[in-house]
């Protein structure tokens, strides 16, 4: 039996590696629980279209911008009680640590870690994480045709190396349930029938780590 609306998560986070889709799924989805909408603002980032440019020059200061980035969200959104009322966020907060990982070399992650063991406060953990996987083809594909500038310097090996993150990040994470769907050949934009699937599975009710394939589901 579905749960009701009322039943329904209260705070979601969808995650996922560039170009997946985590942003239109989760506008999507705010609009669809008519809940507070938190997305991630990378478009404010003034270091990311220089990291993707010059990696090895600009990572550090990429990372520390959405680190600190991120702790004002949280701030605000406790000053303003916004995670009182239901939620959809694009982000976990724990992602920064991963894309840090990925980007940084050893010297400087060692740095970023003292850093972030200083600053960094208690976020609030969501009723349910959503984790969208592709094939790296299919994120460069993506990428290229929603045709940000920067983004079009992405390296297929940092983005398959953000995948094996992300991948890692995921078997070990317990705090929160999530559904982990392959969103290879699905349009949660566009196509309707997809999107009711999702949120079928969302309405089931998510135990632990559960596998979802709307490409499949009949």
């Amino acid at each position: 039996m579905s749960v009701t609306a009322r039943q329904r998560p209260r705070f979601i986070a969808v995650e996922g590696p560039i170009g997946v889709g985590k942003t239109t799924l989760t506008r999507r989805l705010a609009a669809t629980f008519e809940a507070e909408l938190v997305l991630e603002k990378a478009e404010d980032n003034p270091f990311l279209p220089r990291f993707y440019a010059e990696p090895a020059r600009y990572a550090f200061a990429t990372q520390l911008h959405f680190l600190f980035q991120r702790l004002e969200q949280i701030e605000q959104a406790r000053q303003a009680d916004l995670f009182q009322p239901a939620r959809i966020a694009d982000f976990l907060m724990d992602k920064d640590r991963l894309f840090a990982k990925v980007a940084l070399e050893p010297a400087e992650y060692a740095l970023y870690e003292q850093i972030y063991a200083r600053v960094t406060v208690q976020a609030p953990v969501p009723d349910l994480v959503i984790y969208l996987q592709a094939p790296v083809p299919v994120l460069l594909g993506r990428i290229e045709r929603r045709a940000i500038d920067y983004e079009q310097r992405i390296a297929p090996e940092y983005l398959a190396r953000l995948c094996a993150a992300y991948v890692e990040f995921f078997y070990y994470y317990d705090l929160a349930p999530t559904l982990i769907v392959n969103a290879e050949e699905i349009n949660f934009a566009d196509d309707d029938a997809h999107y009711r699937s999702l949120l079928e599975e969302i309405d089931k009710g998510v135990v632990g780590k559960h596998y979802f394939n709307p490409s499949v589901t009949g």
